[in-house]
């Protein structure tokens, strides 16, 4: 069996195919690549097979996301170059979207009512749910008869409790506006969660686990009793930790402030928190690895950036903490969880109290487990494959 993921964003299509054994349940990645710049000059299809170290980028003509699957699909069974001796051999597509709303607590298969929810709850996501179902329809499109899943960021964290989803405001800004904490990074929070309790050889409902997806865009979240009980981003992916772009939490009267006393409109303020905000309005950087070779070379403002940046993490950690009464493992992943020990080990310092102890040579070395043996919480590095759990759920659902 043949599963392909595709992530469909505004102006590109990343995907991924996947073998799975008919006797072993076994996922194996065939290639993986990405169509760029659709509907803009210039655009570029790129894929590179698994069995090989060479990237193959042609540059072809994209103006819309139906035209990228079709060469994406060209691509993958070319005679030369593919992965596939026919589309037939194709048994189902998994879909990564943003935002499920309250309308998905788990991965579906795709027809025309779970179309419509993921449309209405465009206003929610309006960055990326409308190219997700650009990338579903495009693919109904051109094979209609191909099985499809959807896979919401959203929809592990529709286990969270009343008291950590609700926001404090009149109750119709909910009930009618649906304005309430969502959470995202949900594909990667559960996947490391599960992989957490692998690791340590017992079951994820026995497990008090804060989980940290870190890179350009991050986010934080609780699980107790194998299920996500709180996380860090809220109503947008804008809330939480410092991000390379994003501002993270503030005092919510800060964007009505700026709007009142500097005669912006909303739209401006959102471009300031959301993409002038962070690591970039404190360094000039948004990257992590250049804010941390500035740091090295001695920039204050990169120095303040990775201090910022990593007590916005222990606040979130040690307020999970209190609201699990206690922690058996901290995880990290992502870009900057998964390759920085330096930050992982500033980030773990300040839990000395509740007996975790960093092993250096472990945390240099980039071991799966991070801490010491006899330390009484378990820090582990673990890489996220978000990809991975699309194609589980793909095929889950299909079989």
């Amino acid at each position: 069996m043949k599963i392909l993921v595709l992530n469909s964003g505004s102006s590109s299509i990343k995907f991924k195919l996947y073998h799975v054994s008919a006797t072993s349940d076994e996922f194996r990645a065939l290639c993986e690549g990405q169509a760029d710049r659709i509907g803009i000059e210039a655009s570029t299809l790129t894929m590179k097979r698994a069995d090989s170290e060479e990237k193959d980028k042609q540059f072809i003509d994209l103006p819309n996301h139906k035209v990228a699957i079709d060469n994406i699909l060209k691509q993958l069974t070319d005679p030369e170059k593919g992965v596939l001796d026919s589309l037939k051999d194709l048994s189902g597509v998994g879909h990564r979207v943003v935002h499920g709303g309250e309308d998905f607590t788990a991965s579906a298969l795709i027809n025309d009512d779970v179309i419509n929810a993921i449309d209405r709850n465009a206003v929610l996501a309006p960055l990326h749910n409308p190219p997700n179902l650009m990338g579903i329809k495009a693919m109904a499109a051109l094979l209609p008869d191909m099985p499809q899943v959807a896979v919401f960021d959203t929809a592990v964290h529709q286990s969270m409790p009343k008291k950590a989803y609700m926001y404090a405001l009149p109750r119709e800004q909910y009930t009618n506006y649906k304005i309430r904490k969502y959470g995202f990074h949900g594909t990667s929070h559960g996947y490391v969660a599960q992989k957490a309790a692998e690791v340590l050889g017992k079951p994820l409902k026995e497990l008090k686990i804060v989980t940290c997806h870190l890179g350009n865009g991050g986010s934080l979240a609780a699980f107790m009793g194998g299920k996500s009980v709180d996380t860090t981003m809220g109503f947008t992916p804008l809330d939480g930790i410092i991000m390379g772009t994003r501002s993270g939490t503030l005092d919510p009267y800060v964007p009505l402030y700026i709007m009142e006393s500097q005669g912006l409109k909303p739209v401006q303020v959102s471009t300031m928190m959301n993409k002038q905000g962070g690591l970039l309005s404190i360094s000039g950087k948004s990257d992590m690895r250049d804010n941390v070779q500035g740091a090295e070379a001695g920039d204050p403002d990169c120095k303040l950036a990775i201090e910022m940046f990593c007590y916005s993490i222990q606040k979130f950690i040690g307020s999970y903490v209190a609201a699990m009464n206690g922690v058996d493992v901290i995880v990290f992943t992502a870009g900057v969880g998964e390759n920085n020990p330096m930050l992982r080990a500033r980030i773990l310092e300040n839990f000395g109290f509740l007996g975790l102890k960093v092993d250096t040579a472990r945390n240099n070395a980039n071991e799966t487990v991070i801490t010491t043996d006899d330390s009484k919480v378990t820090g582990l590095k673990i890489h996220t494959n978000e990809e991975l759990v699309i194609a589980l759920d793909t095929y889950h659902l299909i079989k």
